[in-house]
This record gives C-alpha cells, sequence and structure tokens, in this order.
C-alpha cells in the first residue's frame, strides 16, 4: 500500500483584505489577476466594470495602482512580474466612497473635496478651484506637471451613494448629481490621463452620470473579462487546493459559483474565503446585505416569482437603470442576484435569458420573498422547517393543511395594504418560494410532450408535480384533471420513485386554498 501524498501547506485566508501588499505581506491565498490586468491595459484607456458588491473589486482597483506605481516587490511571482515594464511610473489619483454615512448631497460634496484633499497630500500638490469639477481637474493637470507622467485614475465604488438612498428617490438622485460633476471632469483632462478605471455595483447610463465621456468602454458584459473578478473552478481547484479535504466539492460548486458575464463562470470569493473558514455552507454574502428595497421594489412590481430564474431581458435594458426608471430586472441582474443563463443573437440587438447563480441566491431571496408576503418573519421560518419535514416524510395530507393553515393566518388587513396580494400570480409566488427557500431541485414551466407543468420538485426520494388554478370560490378539479389528461408524471415514471400528482385551486373570494387533490403513482 503506497503512502498516502503529503497534506498541501495551507495559507492564511485574505478574508476581508482588499489592499494587494497586505495581502502579499502575510502570505495569503492570491489569485493572481495581474495578467489579466495587463491585458486590459494593454487593450485601452477608458473603462468601466460592473460588478456585484463584495467581489473583489476594490482589490482589482488596489492591483492596478501598484502596477502603475512600479511596486514590483509586491508582484515577485506573478504574471505581471516579467510582463510589466517596470522602468515606467505614472501617478494614481484614487477615489473611493466605500466608507458610506452619506446623508445630504453636501456631506457628499464634503466628502468629495476631503477625497480631492487626500490625494493632493499624496502627491504633493496644492490646487486652488472652489468647484468640485475645477478643483478635481486640477488635480490632474498639477499631478502630471509635478511627476512628468500622465496620470491614472482610479474609482472604486463610483455609485455608493446613490445606491445607499434607493429608497428615497428624490435624495438619491441629488447624489446622482454631486458624483456626476466629479467623473464628467475626466473629459475635459483627457490630454493628460494614461488610465481611468471606474467600477462599482450600478451602470447608471451614460447620460446621467457620464455625459459627453463617449470615451469610456463598459466592458461589464465582455466574454473577455467575464472573470476579472471572482474566482474560477481552476482557481478552486489549484490556488485553494489545501483547502478542500473535507468538503464536498460539487457542494461548493452547487452553493457558490455561477456567475456568469458571458465567459467564464465564477465564484463569489467572499462566499468561498467564508466557507474555507468556517467549514459550513451558508448564506454568507447574502447575509451581509439583506435586499429590503429589492424585496419591496418586487412586491410593488407583482413579479411573478416563478419568472425570477428564467427571465429574458435585452443588453439594453439589463444596461438601462436610473434613480427614476428602476427595471427590477436590471436591479438583480447589476446587484448580483441573477446571472446570464443563455444569450440570444437577434439582428441588431442582443438578449438574454437570466438565472440564479447558485443554491445560495435562490434560497436566500427567496426566503427574503417569502417574509415579505406573509409580513412575518418567524412564522416564515417556521413554515419553511415545517415543509421540509413533510417532504421528508411524503406526507401529501400534510402538504395541504400546511399551506391552508398558512394562507388562513394571514390578516385581511395584510390583504388590503400590499399590492403583490392583489394578483393572480400571489398564491403560486408563495407556492414556489416555499420549496425554493429550502434550496430545492424545481422545474418550472416544466416541458413534456403534451404541454407545460407549473412546477415539479424533486425532493424526500419523491417526486411532486404541481398544477395551479384560480377559481372564484367553488373548487372545480381542473388542475388535477390536466395533469391526468396531458400524462405529465410520464416524464418522470422512469425514476423509480413515488409522482405524487397535486392539483392546487386557490379562491379568489376566499384567498385559500379550496381544492388540493392528490394521485399518487408508485415508484
Amino acid at each position: 500500500m503506497s503512502p498516502a501524498a503529503p497534506a498541501l501547506p495551507r495559507k492564511k485566508l485574505p478574508v476581508g483584505i482588499q489592499t494587494l501588499a497586505k495581502l502579499r505581506d502575510q502570505d495569503c491565498y492570491y489569485v493572481d489577476k495581474s495578467g489579466l490586468a495587463i491585458d486590459l491595459i494593454e487593450s485601452g484607456s477608458y473603462f468601466f466594470l460592473s460588478r456585484p458588491r463584495r467581489f473583489g473589486k476594490s482589490l482589482l482597483v488596489d492591483t492596478f495602482k501598484e502596477l502603475f506605481e512600479g511596486n514590483r516587490a509586491l508582484f515577485e511571482g506573478l504574471a505581471a512580474e516579467t510582463r510589466w515594464d517596470w522602468s515606467h511610473r505614472h501617478p494614481v489619483v484614487r477615489i473611493s466612497f466605500a466608507g458610506g454615512g452619506l446623508g445630504s448631497a453636501e456631506r457628499l460634496e464634503q466628502r468629495i473635496f476631503e477625497i480631492l484633499d487626500e490625494n493632493e497630500k499624496r502627491l504633493g500638490v496644492q490646487c486652488q478651484h472652489q468647484s468640485v469639477s475645477g478643483r478635481f481637474s486640477e488635480l490632474i493637470q498639477r499631478t502630471r506637471e509635478r511627476h512628468g507622467a500622465t496620470v491614472v485614475v482610479l474609482v472604486d465604488e463610483y455609485d455608493k451613494p446613490i445606491l445607499d438612498h434607493l429608497h428615497d428617490r428624490p435624495l438619491a438622485a441629488q447624489m446622482r448629481e454631486g458624483v456626476k460633476a466629479l467623473y464628467e471632469s475626466l473629459k475635459y483632462v483627457d490630454e493628460h490621463l494614461k488610465f481611468v478605471f471606474l467600477t462599482g455595483v450600478s451602470k447608471f447610463s451614460k447620460v446621467s452620470i457620464f455625459s459627453g465621456l463617449n470615451q469610456l468602454v463598459d466592458i461589464t458584459l465582455d466574454p473577455r473579462w467575464s472573470a476579472l473578478c471572482g474566482y474560477t473552478d481552476a482557481d478552486i481547484d489549484t490556488v485553494f487546493a489545501p483547502e478542500l479535504p473535507g468538503l464536498d466539492r460539487d457542494e461548493v460548486r452547487r452553493w457558490y459559483n455561477g456567475y456568469n458575464w458571458r465567459g467564464t463562470s465564477v465564484y463569489n470569493p467572499f462566499d468561498v474565503l467564508r466557507l474555507f473558514d468556517r467549514r459550513e455552507f451558508h448564506p454568507y454574502w447574502f447575509e451581509t446585505g439583506t435586499p429590503t428595497f429589492l424585496v419591496n421594489l418586487l412586491a410593488e412590481r407583482r413579479i411573478f416569482t416563478p419568472d425570477l430564474g428564467r427571465i429574458v431581458a435585452s443588453e439594453a435594458l439589463l444596461s438601462t437603470f436610473d434613480v427614476d426608471t428602476m427595471q427590477p430586472e436590471a436591479l438583480l441582474f447589476q446587484a448580483g442576484y441573477l446571472t446570464i443563463d443563455q444569450v440570444h443573437a437577434i439582428p441588431g440587438r442582443m438578449e438574454f435569458t437570466l438565472k440564479y447563480p447558485n443554491l445560495e441566491v435562490e434560497a436566500s431571496l427567496n426566503d427574503s420573498l417569502l417574509k415579505r408576503y406573509m409580513g412575518d418573519a418567524a412564522a416564515s421560518e417556521a413554515q419553511i422547517s415545517r415543509l421540509w419535514r413533510v417532504l421528508q416524510a411524503g406526507d401529501v395530507a400534510a402538504l395541504r393543511e400546511l399551506f391552508h393553515a398558512f394562507f388562513a393566518s394571514i390578516p385581511s388587513d395584510w390583504y388590503r395594504n400590499n399590492p403583490i396580494a392583489q394578483f393572480e400570480g400571489y398564491w403560486a409566488s408563495v407556492f414556489y418560494s416555499h420549496f425554493a427557500a429550502l434550496g430545492l431541485d424545481i422545474r418550472v414551466e416544466d416541458t413534456t410532450n403534451k404541454g407545460r407543468i407549473d412546477m415539479t420538485v424533486l425532493a424526500g426520494g419523491a417526486v411532486w408535480v404541481f398544477e395551479f388554478k384560480v377559481v372564484e370560490l367553488v373548487p372545480q378539479g381542473r388542475a388535477l384533471a390536466q395533469i391526468r389528461e396531458r400524462g405529465y408524471a410520464e416524464k418522470y415514471r422512469g425514476r423509480g420513485e413515488p409522482v405524487h400528482l397535486i392539483g392546487v385551486e386557490f379562491s379568489r373570494v376566499d384567498r385559500n386554498i379550496v381544492g388540493f387533490e392528490v394521485e399518487t403513482l408508485a415508484g
């Protein structure tokens, strides 16, 4: 028997580290993005990248800074060491709104001047202009004169002052105008600039934020840069190989992989690092920023939740986001709750089918939506736990009682005061979100050769086939009849598991289940 291979040495996990110097000095794991960074620099001068929060954008910005400032020692053994011209250095103006806490337009302007002051001191220049745009332009011109080289401008979390106030649209609009005055001035100092890189979560339209900055290239959906932030499967298997023993590799992939911008799929770095630290699967990323505003917007727009994982949207729609035109599809995509599944090329345009990136997002978002539908977070948690036990027991009768009691528990005042409860898709949305919150294998609009099943769930060693109908008051038996007539069960008979055929009828008047017919076919 051959001896077991020695365990690979483990390094420090760079949890929360956003600077290359600290990461390298502490001998942390590092996924080398320096080669891709150089590829981007060599391809142009003005770039914009949108990625979800906690996706490594700040570390990427810092990597650009260290390259242009010529800190060669930080890149020993990395792709940049032999590819970068270390004999040329460029001064870097760095702007970040990561701190937050900007509650007014006046405080935003004050913070912008503080940031400009910090850059002036670091770069050894003094500026006189009193306006934001004038001061920024003067900073760039004087910096070039002082250092004798064109200037690099790096902007991190460019949109945070706006995103922090989306719940207050007038204030968000004021914040937009405040940062617009800063970014617009870049178009007047082109001759003094070497490289410009802006990044944030959302892609606001050029008209609203970057008016006149026509040279800014949006690389958000360029397949070449899909993996510029985030970890690839290859990164997990090589760089983080010492962390994998004891973890189910397929579960790591199912929970955290799947983000895609028309190229290589990637993992959210924050999730992966927290997993390797705690050794437990958990919605780490989702819990760092509960999307209350987003959940309320979905309810306000009466989004049919089973459709969330299969939305078709144009490139223009996904790229159109502003304080006054907040499309849920664009917000879900840019914030990282949906990602690209398929690309459809149509003459003169491009469309995408979107999907949940992974189990973490699908389960957590639907859990949040369910709390919004119920108006009672504690009851929602108990409801989901009971559903899990019912499915594991294969107790179809208990399933009916579970949902009937759920709908009956919602006060009539809640229905009157919530727009989400006023459309027919509400009941099916609630059903779907219960199952999705458990991270189960769900097929919505499940295609067969005779039609589409409303919802199929694979759980508890059985197949659960659902058809939903809305009636006025009296059950009509049409839901189960449709399942039978169209032979929906045939698709799953070969699995050797019980197949539960369930026809559910909701009453508009009673606001509850009035029909729940079941037929079980042996596996």
